[in-house]
This record gives C-alpha cells, sequence and structure tokens, in this order.
C-alpha cells in the first residue's frame, strides 16, 4: 500500500495500471483523466454537483463488495482501480441499452450527432443490436424560450441543465416533471428561459441532442466544423471560447474552459453577437486618392505613396482606434505616432448594464462592450465621450494635418469627418460615408482573421487564434503599420506576431517581461499590475 503524504496531502492510487498521485478528496473520475482514461459519463459536469443518479460512470475498485460511481467515490491510498474490468463493462452496457428503450433513431437530423456522448459510448460499448421490441414513447419539441428547443424523446434525464440553473445561474426556471419513463425536464409554468442571460449554457452541458440551439439549427454537422481557440470579443471579461466556423463563416461560438475568467461558461449576448464577424461589404484591396476618388493600387504603391507623404516634415497627429482591436495593432499605431512626434489618440466603447453569475461571480457581462478598451489606455489612448464611451469625435472632425483610424469606430460619423485633414489615413474593414473622406484606404483583418492578444478588464493578456481566412488583399494592422514604420524610420518591419508582441514594449517596459509564445494558456495577468478595482466597472 501506497503511503499517504500527509505533508502534500496527497494520496496514490493505480487505475487500469497506471499510478496517479492526487490530492486527497480528488474524485476517481478526475483522478482517472490526469493519467489520460475517460471513463464514460452523462450526469457528471466538473462544474456542477455530481448526482451519481446515470450509473454510466461505474468502477471496479478492488476490495470494494460492489461497483462504484466514480463521480462521487474520491481516490484513496493504495486503491486500485479498474475502469474496463468485465464488470463495469456489463454494467456500462446495460444502462446504455436502458438508455435506448426511448431514445429516437434521429442521429442524422440531431444537431449534436458527431459530438453526442450517447452515439460516441454506444459505439464502444454498447450492445450489437437492441433487445426492445415494443413502441418508443413519443414526447416530440418543446420550445422553453430564448434560444433553446428541448427534445423530450431523446433526454436521458442527466438533469445538467436543471443543476446548471439551480447551481450556477441561481436562476431555477427548469426541473423534472412526472416519474420514472414519464420524467421529462420542464419550466415552472409558461416561465421559460426567455429574458436569462446564462440559458445558452444548458445547450453546452447537454451531453446528447436533448437541448439544442434555434439559432445553430440544421446550421451544419458537427464534423464539418473548424474549430479555433480564441476570446470573446463582446465585452472586457474576456472569456475564453471556441470560434467555430463552417464555409469560412462563423456558424457559432462556444465557451472553453478557464477557471480562472469565465470557468465553463459564457453569457448569450456574447455567445450571440457574431454576425458582425461574416459580413459581406468587406475592402478588399488597399486605395489611394487620385483626382478626388479612392482608386485600388498594389500594396507596395499604397505604402510607397504614404510613407512619402508622412515621411515629409513634421505632423500633428490624431487618432480614433477601436476597442476590438488587438493589443499588437494598437501598439503599432502608437509607435508611428510617436515617430511621427506624438500626438492624441482615443477610443469609442459602448456600454451597458451589467450582469454576473452568480454561481461564479468573477464571470460577468462586463460594462465595456468591447474586448480591448483596457489595452487601449494601456498604450495612450483616452476614452473618447467621457465615461459612456460614445462621441466625442467632435474635436477630431476638424483636424486639419494627420489623421488615423483604425478599425470601424466611425461608421456612424458625419460625412464630413476627416475633410480637413492634410492626410486621413483609414485602416479598417468597411467603407463608409465618413470613411471615404480617406486619402489612404487600407484593408485590415479582424480579430476572427489573425493571431494576437487583447487585454481583459484585469489586465490579463490572453491570446487568439484565427479561424477566418480574411478577404481580398486585407492584412492585420500591425503589419501595415510595421511597413509603414519602416518607411518612415530606421525600424525594422516586424515579420511575425511574435515580432509585432515584441515591439510592444517599446511603448510599455511592461510587456518587455512576457513573449507571445510564453503567455500561459490561461491567460498571464500584465507584471507590476494589480488587477483593476471591481469600481473600474470596465
Amino acid at each position: 500500500m501506497a503511503p499517504h503524504n500527509a505533508q502534500n496531502d496527497t494520496v496514490t492510487c493505480t487505475i487500469d495500471g497506471l499510478e496517479v498521485t492526487v490530492p486527497a478528496g480528488t474524485r476517481l473520475i478526475e483522478a482517472a483523466a490526469r493519467v489520460g482514461i475517460e471513463v464514460p459519463h452523462y450526469c457528471y459536469h466538473p462544474g456542477l454537483s455530481a448526482p451519481a443518479q446515470c450509473r454510466m460512470c461505474l468502477v471496479e475498485m478492488e476490495g470494494a463488495p460492489k461497483l462504484l460511481p466514480a463521480c462521487t467515490a474520491q481516490a484513496g491510498d493504495g486503491n486500485v482501480i479498474h475502469t474496463h474490468s468485465e464488470k463495469s463493462l456489463k454494467a456500462r452496457e446495460g444502462v446504455l441499452e436502458f438508455l435506448l428503450l426511448n431514445h429516437p433513431l434521429d442521429c442524422p437530423v440531431c444537431d449534436q450527432s458527431g459530438e453526442c456522448g450517447l452515439q460516441d459510448y454506444v459505439a464502444e460499448e454498447g450492445r450489437k443490436m437492441g433487445r426492445f421490441v415494443e413502441p418508443k414513447r413519443i414526447l416530440g419539441r418543446d420550445d422553453f424560450g430564448g434560444d433553446v428547443l428541448y427534445y423530450g424523446d431523446r433526454c436521458i434525464m442527466c438533469t445538467r441543465c436543471v443543476r446548471f440553473m439551480r447551481e450556477v445561474a441561481q436562476d431555477e426556471r427548469l426541473t423534472v416533471v412526472q416519474r420514472g419513463h414519464r420524467a421529462v425536464i420542464d419550466t415552472f409554468f409558461d416561465e421559460g428561459l426567455e429574458g436569462s442571460l446564462w440559458a445558452g449554457n444548458v445547450v453546452d452541458v447537454c451531453p446528447v441532442g436533448s437541448l439544442v440551439s434555434k439559432d445553430f439549427l440544421h446550421k451544419a454537422r458537427a464534423w464539418d466544423l473548424d474549430r479555433s481557440p480564441s476570446v470573446c470579443p463582446n465585452c472586457s471579461q474576456g472569456c475564453n471560447i471556441s470560434i467555430q466556423t463552417f464555409n469560412n463563416q462563423v456558424t457559432r461560438l462556444k465557451p472553453r474552459p478557464n477557471m480562472e475568467v469565465n470557468s465553463h461558461w459564457m453569457c448569450d449576448y456574447g455567445r450571440h453577437n457574431y454576425q458582425w464577424m461574416n459580413r459581406g461589404n468587406r475592402i478588399e484591396a488597399p486605395m489611394v486618392r487620385r483626382d478626388g476618388k479612392l482608386v485600388a493600387v498594389s500594396w507596395s504603391e499604397a505604402m510607397r505613396t504614404l510613407a512619402d507623404t508622412l515621411g515629409k516634415g513634421s505632423h500633428a497627429v490624431r487618432a480614433v482606434v477601436s476597442p476590438f482591436l488587438s493589443n499588437e495593432d494598437m501598439g503599432a499605431l502608437r509607435r508611428v505616432m510617436e515617430t511621427m512626434g506624438g500626438g492624441d489618440g482615443v477610443y469609442r466603447v459602448e456600454t451597458g448594464e451589467e450582469a454576473e453569475l452568480p454561481g461564479f461571480p468573477t464571470l460577468k457581462l462586463r460594462r465595456d462592450r468591447a474586448a480591448n478598451g483596457v489595452g487601449a489606455e494601456l498604450f495612450g489612448y483616452r476614452r473618447a465621450g467621457g465615461d459612456d464611451g460614445t462621441g466625442g469625435l467632435d474635436d477630431l472632425a476638424g483636424h486639419d494635418d494627420v489623421l488615423f483610424v483604425a478599425g470601424d469606430e466611425i461608421q456612424d460619423a458625419p460625412t464630413t469627418f476627416g475633410e480637413k485633414a492634410a492626410v486621413f489615413v483609414y485602416l479598417g474593414h468597411a467603407l463608409s460615408d465618413a470613411t471615404r473622406n480617406a486619402d489612404v484606404v487600407l484593408p485590415a483583418t479582424s480579430f476572427a482573421e489573425m493571431e494576437g492578444t487583447f487585454t481583459n478588464y484585469e489586465r490579463r493578456i490572453q491570446r487568439f487564434l484565427p479561424a477566418l481566412q480574411g478577404p481580398g488583399m486585407s492584412r492585420p494592422i500591425w503589419q501595415i503599420l510595421g511597413v509603414l514604420l519602416a518607411g518612415i524610420s530606421e525600424k525594422a518591419a516586424p515579420a511575425t506576431i511574435d515580432d509585432a508582441f515584441d515591439a510592444l514594449a517599446e511603448v510599455r517596459d511592461d510587456f518587455g517581461a512576457l513573449s507571445f509564445r510564453t503567455i500561459a494558456p490561461r491567460g498571464t495577468v500584465l507584471p507590476g499590475f494589480p488587477a483593476l478595482s471591481e469600481a473600474a466597472g470596465r
């Protein structure tokens, strides 16, 4: 028997022949996961309580009189566990056969097909043929309100959805009604999931196709989706997400686990606010103004023209940046401005009411409805329009020297915006009446089309990866401005995102302690700064 380590309060056990040391109190299902062994399960979820009611995670422990549920049984010193013994496999086969008694065979039309726990476990461990000959029960579809549909026929009564609303959202709108084979999930009377900011998470936790998203319904098959790790851009919380795409279009956003930022969850505001990533009216080529008209040119000609113009004499520089830009984009523009003698820069951000997830209060839909307002402030851009973050461009409209606009924050600006500027440079995604006044238009990628980093409300630097292919000749803003900087100074243009991140140290020394590749998977809080006060409300 392995000795108990009182100093570190750990225990050592053996699972399927592999020895593992875990903290005392660790559940068997979690101990097995540490050595790469998946114990089949349905009702267990790491962010919820474990009722041990699905009986799928039964494992055999040497010396124990009966099988144990791995989701509640704790690892002990000297335990010898068998997750795939004859007894365990037989028990799981019986559970799967029981679940399939009434489960419809509608995998070809089910949105969960390809990522369904029932589908996977039946294929791995289930019976080859069913024995039930009586008619299956038919419950049909129920609209739970909001974005959630419920298919009662597919439900396996894991109760994850009920427990999420009760324990995490703390907004008890779902329950189990009836008993035995008639049991179904239902809402309380006429009150469904409408108005719940967190209800979309019940679709994520459902292990089968019982709860599905109306927004995603029949859009794509799971195996056709490309998945890219990213950061939600829709508020300053910085939830870790997976951007899932099909045919170069974002089809849905899903949360990724990060216990320091968003646990396993995300809000419905961020989940459903993605259509702007798919817009089609994008600028596809650089343009310069000739004879009063914007004319498409090559990148080399556009950058040479701009460098020649800005390299002559001194300039008073002003700038507007979007809080949806990456740190690398904002830092590159600040480096250009400082090379030209410095200047004033602002950012605009929409604000809204803050909402907290009661069961994980660190997670909130934050007041700033953009990912990188804190990053903008770190790189010397001030908040335009006062505390509400709107407006604030009046003093820039009449600027008569060099004006940079990075991002689409002036789409609603007056048609006369920028007309008086000697040089108006627009780096963005789409043309508007205001941006058509620019002397040079440079097509930029969105955050979903590039690598980069955001800084969230607590100054946590988090990486994101590209999920879409940028249109036409679009390029990341840090790359465009890096070439411009090389044209008006002796500085070398960054060749990679690593170079662009390293260059941020020229603007803020504290970024010098980090590198793009060494940022932790869960993000790294900027050294030398305490977390922002909650009172800041950003």
